[in-house]
């Protein structure tokens, strides 16, 4: 009887720890989010498309890196940006290359500030459904990312 009630409170004990745990873990996030001027995430962009406005962007990969365009992917969505399609360019170049495809260089200019160091193009081109296009130049280099384990 002894070993049983020994066990049960540490059952307790260790769903209590758990449990706190799990709460304090979601309070501060929810606290890092809902106050202005908090800490920003290590690495995390912080979102640069005006509110109401859906830029869709084609990322392609003009180095030998591998994954370079997931990663550019995922710098260029925590900014808000829509990236739609994703893919490989072999004409390689050093400077990152963004095109802008739908007459909107101010939104050309957004993703080429996220994504520095790089350089606007305009050639408007109606048959991709992309408002930017992104080349990934050699010089390119990802920002670093939190190890969330």
């Amino acid at each position: 009887m002894k070993r049983r009630t020994i066990a049960l409170a540490g059952v307790v004990i260790i769903a209590l720890a758990a449990g706190g745990s799990a709460w304090a873990w979601r309070h501060r996030s929810a606290t890092h989010a809902a106050i202005p001027g908090s800490a920003p995430v290590p690495g995390a962009a912080a979102p640069v498309v005006p509110a109401g406005t859906r830029i869709k962007v084609e990322v392609l990969n003009g180095t030998t890196t591998r994954g370079l365009a997931r990663r550019a992917t995922m710098v260029l969505r925590d900014a808000g940006f829509d990236v739609v399609l994703v893919g490989t360019e072999h004409a390689a170049g050093d400077t990152t290359l963004v095109i802008d495809r739908s007459n909107h260089p101010e939104w050309a200019r957004l993703v080429a500030d996220a994504m520095p160091p790089a350089r606007v193009e305009s050639r408007p081109d109606s048959t991709r459904y992309v408002d930017v296009t992104v080349v990934i130049g050699r010089a390119w280099r990802a920002p670093t990312q939190p190890l969330y384990p």
